[in-house]
């Protein structure tokens, strides 16, 4: 992610918090980024990095299975 592309999330993340909105972040494809979204202020977060698209039948059977470590 570019510079300016960081300092535009970092705004959002900001703005957010700041109106005390719960913000989730969308498209998290690396534990890095993930780390740097946290220390923003964003702890919630999907994308890649935790799973690919499902089809519906195997939705479930994954959620039963991360429930242990969330």
């Amino acid at each position: 992610m570019g510079a300016r592309a960081q300092t535009i999330v970092a705004a959002m993340v900001n703005l957010g918090v700041s109106l005390g909105l719960t913000v989730i972040a969308e498209g998290v494809e690396t534990e890095i980024q993930r780390l740097w979204l946290q220390r923003l202020g964003c702890p919630l977060a999907q994308g890649y990095l935790f799973a690919r698209p499902l089809p519906e039948a195997q939705v479930l059977a994954f959620l039963a299975e991360t429930a242990a470590v969330i």
